[in-house]
């Protein structure tokens, strides 16, 4: 399944830093044309690339799939 939040937010978040498709993609360890198609919503993510996607912008997994609006990776749960 594909999240239309997910590929939001990580556009918000490549465009926030000005960042190239090409850094995010050698960070993370895949192609750009990789990354373009999560950001467009046509590509599935997998567990291992979203939590790489998160550890590099320095938020949580949940906020990038849209469980949480905090982006902060460790906020406390209730």
């Amino acid at each position: 399944m594909i999240l239309p939040i997910l590929a939001e937010r990580l556009t918000y978040l490549r465009e926030q830093r000005n960042l190239k498709l090409k850094e995010v993609a050698e960070a993370v360890g895949i192609t750009p044309s990789a990354v373009g198609s999560l950001e467009h919503g046509r590509r599935p993510i997998s567990i291992e690339t979203l939590m790489k996607m998160a550890n590099f912008y320095g938020v949580s997994t949940d906020w990038l799939l849209g469980l949480t609006d905090n982006p902060e990776r460790n906020f406390a749960r209730r």
